[in-house]
């Protein structure tokens, strides 16, 4: 009798599996999909209760949801629902490569640095040492004179060096910089919204610029507010992070071995320097160690890493805690020019293990040979680039470093946190270093790093580019999901006519999330119904659109949100560039196709600094248009 009820039970499990998977037109494997983290099938499709089955819902957390009990009936699920099959389906096996699309074809400035803003325009700085670009100044705008060293003549430089590049209509708007030259700078979003620019070259090393932000009384037509000799020691080459105050560092430079903190108030000087010694002991025949990569620990202290080497700093005390070891193959710091990034910051599986740090995972890709820059330089011999890829959890008692191979070498590469959490290395070379002329052979093809899967499945190479995007090259990710592809100038001037050309196109590169056949699993956030500003340790709620599977209920598991802070970058590094997945409580259906999920925002700055991040609701891999949030600062 009971072998009878349970093939009973069996037949209708299918035939229900089977009526959903008609009414979606898809195989069946779509259904029992083995979810990416723990390699497994989800065979309680009837939601039946199980021993963890409030883990599950509640992301692990007892008594999370007595914090709002106050709330409306929306948080019951009830009718039809409560006939539905909740499934765990795992992430959509995407096979798509990517699509390209040339979206300006003269934006008039190339982009050496870049910044996307909350504004919906991404700011571009070029150099003003070229005094040349292919965008005038704007009618009415006062040139800015020079002296020529070559004729020894009086000129004046008409040309814009940096625009506003609006991301929806792909206009530009060209801007004027009047004061110090902010060739090869440092930059990040404050908290209020601003950009502030940092360093640069001759007159602009010291300068501290503003735009953008609560400062500009002429929304629509922001100017930059320049200030120079206010940095007390010249930051060419420097790096630029915000910290958990709110306030940013800046840290190194060319003949800069040390470090200095920005003022909050604009116009005001630094302070004074912090000598760094290890910034000398890191720099060899070549440098190597100009743009270290910075990046904000998860208790607030700074992991450094320049050349080879990195070590943890207190920028408060300014104690040097702990050192890693030393990273094989190369170097990875302008000129060698590696790639860096910080892996998503996980507030799940922080709840999860809650007796342990909170994991963070430092990757560092590419880069060249302590010598290929002399090789490049002097003798126009151009080593490959490193392929190596490597991972240490900088907050292991033991950490070490973890190699792997990607498909390609590369140099002058971007990295780029994707908003499911993958890493997209985009632009460089394959030979070579960075600076003029000193490269070769174009590394055209993005490739996807899928942290979480197995070791040796993790790289995927993507559709091709047919235009090379070397030397000061940079791309952001947008809040549509695509990616912003612009620059490229080997030269010390701009040149139309080249084996490398002067790039001002623009480009968007699609990753494969946004191919149009997996559109159905993609949410769609209610922006108009969702909370845009919130605190530390909050509870939220987000509620997004999703069409995927009405006869089933989504899964908890099958979500991620993520908040992602746009970097500055420049010369393939991403200074600020941060993602955390928000902890997850529970998820209901507020009506058919609409649905709402709990989530906690950061339970501190050192986690998340305040400020502008764009919010993305991921469901089986496929993220949602982002929308922007601000985590309020600290009181």
């Amino acid at each position: 009798m009971v072998n009878h009820l349970n093939n009973v039970l069996l037949i209708l499990t299918f035939t229900c599996l089977f009526l959903a998977v008609n009414a979606q037109k898809l195989p069946i494997f779509d259904i029992l999909h083995p979810s990416h983290f723990d390699g497994a099938v989800s065979h309680n499709i009837l939601n039946l209760p199980t021993k963890n089955h409030k883990a599950v819902e509640n992301g692990g957390q007892d008594g999370v949801n007595n914090q709002n009990q106050e709330d409306d009936d929306d948080e019951e699920e009830g009718g039809q629902n409560k006939l539905k099959m909740r499934v765990k389906k795992g992430d959509v096996l995407v096979i798509s490569n990517g699509a390209w699309e040339l979206i300006n074809e003269d934006s008039g400035v190339s982009a050496m640095h870049i910044n996307l803003l909350p504004t919906n325009k991404i700011l571009v700085i070029d150099a003003k040492v070229y005094r040349v670009s292919r965008l005038k100044l704007p009618e009415g705008a006062k040139c800015i004179p020079f002296r020529d060293e070559l004729t020894n003549e009086n000129k004046e430089d008409c040309w814009a060096h940096a625009m506003e590049y609006d991301i929806i209509t792909n206009q530009v708007r060209p801007l004027r910089i009047g004061e110090g030259d902010p060739w090869c700078s440092s930059g990040g979003l404050s908290p209020d919204g601003t950009l502030v620019s940092t360093g640069g070259f001759f007159d602009g090393a010291k300068s501290i610029r503003h735009f953008s932000g609560p400062g500009c009384t002429n929304a629509g037509n922001c100017e930059f507010k320049e200030y120079n000799n206010l940095l007390k020691e010249e930051r060419w080459y420097g790096t630029q992070q915000l910290l958990g105050n709110g306030e940013f560092i800046v840290v190194g430079g060319r003949r800069a071995f040390s470090y200095e903190f920005v003022p909050r108030e604009e116009g005001k000087a630094s302070e004074k320097p912090y000598f760094f010694p290890f910034l000398y002991e890191t720099s060899d025949l070549d440098e190597n160690n100009l743009y270290p990569f910075v990046h904000l620990h998860p208790e607030g202290n700074l992991f450094i890493f320049s050349n080879n080497r990195s070590l943890l700093l207190n920028p408060t005390t300014n104690k040097i805690l702990r050192t890693y070891p030393v990273l094989p193959g190369g170097s990875r710091n302008y000129p060698a020019s590696g790639m860096s990034v910080l892996l998503p910051i996980d507030l799940n599986a922080a709840a999860a293990n809650a007796s342990k740090p909170i994991r963070a995972e430092v990757l560092m890709c590419g880069g060249n040979t302590p010598d290929a820059f002399d090789f490049a330089e002097k003798k126009k011999v151009f080593l490959p680039a490193l392929r190596d890829c490597n991972r240490m959890v900088i907050t292991d008692q033991k950490p070490f470093w973890d190699k792997e191979e990607m498909p390609t070498g590369r140099v002058m590469g971007d990295a780029l946190l994707l908003p499911n959490g993958q890493v997209l290395m985009i632009n460089g070379a394959q030979e070579g270093t960075a600076a003029w002329w000193d490269a070769d052979k174009p590394n055209y093809a993005p490739v996807l790093y899928t942290p979480w899967m197995l070791k040796g499945l993790r790289f995927r190479q993507l559709e091709s580019s047919n235009i090379a995007r070397m030397y000061h090259s940079t791309s952001a990710v947008l809040p549509s999901g695509k990616i912003w592809v612009a620059g490229s100038n080997t030269h010390n001037t701009y040149k139309a006519v080249d084996r490398f050309p002067t790039e001002t196109r623009v480009e968007a590169f699609s990753p494969p999330y946004l191919d149009s056949f997996y559109q159905r699993y993609r949410p769609k956030i209610d922006e108009d119904n969702n909370l845009k500003e919130f605190t530390y340790g909050q509870v939220i709620k987000v509620q997004f659109f999703l069409e995927d599977h009405p006869l089933t209920l989504p899964h908890l598991d099958d979500f991620k949100v993520s908040i992602y802070y746009p970097p500055f970058t420049t010369h393939g590094t991403a200074m600020g560039q941060r993602m955390v997945l928000l902890r997850k409580h529970s998820i209901r259906e507020r009506e058919s196709g609409l649905y709402r999920i709990r989530l906690s925002t950061p339970p501190s700055s050192s986690i998340a600094p305040p400020g502008y991040y764009m919010l993305s609701v991921v469901y089986r891999g496929i993220p949602s248009a982002a929308m922007w949030v601000r985590i309020k600062p600290q009181q």
